[in-house]
């Protein structure tokens, strides 16, 4: 069974450019053979954070939280919510352009970044909690929520959680199906003590919330079919870091949603820097989607 108004928008990825292969570099971090084997994460832990945006600061849980956000603080607001490792500089040129009538939010997820606590947090309903408040405090209706890799399972959540607030989805290259989560051989020793504690502290909490997604992602599964919003899905069919068969797996789980599913061939999982133009085109799909099954000469138009 797959979800009603399900439609699929192929698109040809060009190759990467130099700048996109630039990105791609400042983003992995040689941190030797335990930071590597951790099943790629670190090559997406994203940039720092612009100068030009705002800080955010809330409390969650006792725990100090931080995010950037830019753009028209009375507009629609959109957050973004990064992989792991990672941190909200991962969506830099996002905010640093802004359509008109947008603000754009980007969180330091738990654990990482700027945020609290030192220590792992490793449930998916915790991670998107300590979200929630940016969706509580938005003070208007209609929050778009975009999520990238593990992002991917904590903005589903997070729309579980607040159906009433969360307008729609966006899922980049997201990590759903809990049958493709595999733990490296090499992932187990990231969690002796003597090693646990030399790793740099993105390091050591994606290891660890890595090694219990599977379980997590079980849990999330029955709960996909309660979401009735509208969800893009933009995914790239040479991701080797959360393989293309995701996708199918989101379209027999997302039962009750409008779905749109944007297929970048060739692509790999490096969305945010490398697939810009078509993830702001699912944003603005996302933004002008209702409750409401769209037609399909709506959902297959794009930029």
């Amino acid at each position: 069974m797959t979800s009603p108004g399900s439609t699929r928008v192929v698109k040809t990825a060009p190759p990467p450019s130099a700048d996109d292969r630039k990105r791609k570099s400042r983003s992995v971090h040689t941190l030797g053979l335990i930071a590597a084997s951790l099943t790629g994460a670190t090559q997406f832990a994203g940039a720092q954070a612009a100068e030009t945006t705002d800080l955010i600061h809330y409390e969650w849980n006792d725990t100090r939280m931080v995010a950037q956000r830019a753009g028209d603080p009375t507009g629609t607001r959109v957050i973004f919510i990064h992989g792991t490792p990672g941190s909200a500089g991962a969506w830099e040129d996002y905010l640093a352009d802004v359509p008109d009538g947008f603000e754009y939010v980007a969180v330091d997820r738990a654990g990482f970044g700027e945020s609290g606590p030192d220590d792992a947090v490793t449930s998916l309903a915790d991670q998107a909690e300590a979200i929630a408040p940016l969706v509580d405090g938005a003070n208007r209706a209609g929050v778009i929520v975009v999520g990238h890799s593990l992002g991917g399972p904590v903005a589903t959540m997070l729309g579980v959680l607040r159906p009433h607030s969360v307008k729609a989805l966006v899922i980049v290259a997201g990590s759903l199906d809990p049958a493709l989560e595999e733990i490296h051989f090499m992932q187990p020793i990231g969690e002796w003590w003597g090693v646990r504690h030399v790793l740099p502290r993105m390091i050591r909490n994606a290891n660890r919330e890595l090694m219990v997604l599977e379980a997590e992602l079980d849990a999330l599964a029955p709960l996909m079919a309660d979401l009735k919003i509208p969800i893009q899905v933009v995914h790239g069919t040479q991701d080797n870091l959360t393989p293309f068969q995701n996708v199918p797996y989101m379209e027999a789980h997302f039962t009750s949603a409008p779905l749109t599913v944007t297929v970048l061939e060739g692509q790999n999982h490096f969305l945010p820097w490398n697939s810009k133009a078509e993830i702001d085109a699912a944003i603005d799909r996302a933004a002008n989607s209702s409750q409401s099954t769209p037609s399909e000469s709506e959902l297959s138009e794009t930029p």
